[in-house]
């Protein structure tokens, strides 16, 4: 595995290659990340994985100083999957106006309405700072197709509908969530769980499910069901950002008349905020 630090190398090395496959990560990587790769390799003749910690998309308040930096350990598991090349940019590399303090980023990629919701609207400027990351990296590496996880449903919208609008000649994959043994979802996060929360973390997860289960069993008073769920997840310890049951094609919220949907919720358990997602069929399978 190649291992680059600059936009100029990468780009000398990328000139002759086709079928690029791109993987982009913030690191601390873990299952989820590897089954993306793995989805990666299955499609191209060239893969390239990038580790970078976007300031961008962190707020004042967030934790961008404290984010699990483990490059070593992340070099390793990528040369285990036999990854072409690991893009590691610094600051300066991706951010040309960056001073050292501030990144003087004055163009940005504004996303659509959907990134005002949801963890929108919790995180404001995070989106854009995710949708303008996203569009420096794919103007880099210029990949056939990149994959994203699921698990961050509402990203995985905003950056498809980008491809879409700008007419971006980039296929863009989903990867199905990985998730531990319990059902807890994989994430970076989860590393600042304590011992103690990671058994209850599943909760959410749980919760979201028991949502598929109520629509299955015929209820349509999403509004009554959002509050229900997030009322007993508040009891059990947790503070609820939201539970939303909105269409999977278009993230409005559902109605009776939608059958593809999907359960999003944002809460957090101690300091940790966790997200998750289901998507499903209003009726079952028989």
């Amino acid at each position: 595995m190649q291992i680059i630090h600059t936009v100029e190398a990468l780009r000398d090395v990328l000139q002759t290659k086709s079928n690029i496959g791109f993987v982009p990560t913030m690191g601390n990587l873990h299952a989820g990340h590897m089954h993306l790769v793995q989805i990666a390799q299955q499609h191209a003749s060239f893969v390239v994985v990038s580790i970078f910690v976007n300031p961008l998309q962190f707020g004042a308040h967030e934790d961008l100083a404290n984010y699990p930096r483990t490059l070593v350990a992340d070099c390793e598991k990528l040369e285990q999957m036999d990854v072409d090349i690991l893009f590691a940019p610094t600051v300066n590399a991706l951010y040309p106006n960056y001073d050292g303090v501030e990144l003087n980023q004055s163009m940005t990629v504004e996303p659509s309405p959907i990134a005002q919701i949801l963890c929108g609207a919790s995180r404001p400027g995070h989106f854009m700072g995710v949708a303008t990351i996203v569009l420096k990296l794919f103007n880099i590496v210029q990949p056939s197709f990149a994959v994203f996880g699921q698990k961050d449903f509402q990203q995985l919208f905003i950056i498809q509908d980008m491809v879409r609008q700008f007419n971006l000649p980039i296929t863009i994959m989903a990867g199905e969530t990985v998730r531990e043994s319990n059902g807890l979802a994989m994430s970076s996060r989860n590393g600042y769980l304590s011992d103690a929360e990671k058994p209850q973390a599943v909760q959410l997860v749980n919760a979201l499910q028991s949502v598929v289960t109520f629509i299955h069993q015929g209820r349509q008073d999403y509004a009554t069901l959002e509050s229900d769920v997030q009322q007993q997840l508040t009891q059990l310890g947790w503070q609820v950002d939201y539970v939303s049951i909105r269409s999977a094609h278009t993230m409005m919220p559902a109605t009776h008349l939608d059958e593809q949907l999907v359960v999003l919720g944002a809460a957090k358990l101690g300091n940790t905020r966790l997200i998750d997602n289901i998507q499903f069929c209003a009726k079952p399978l028989k």
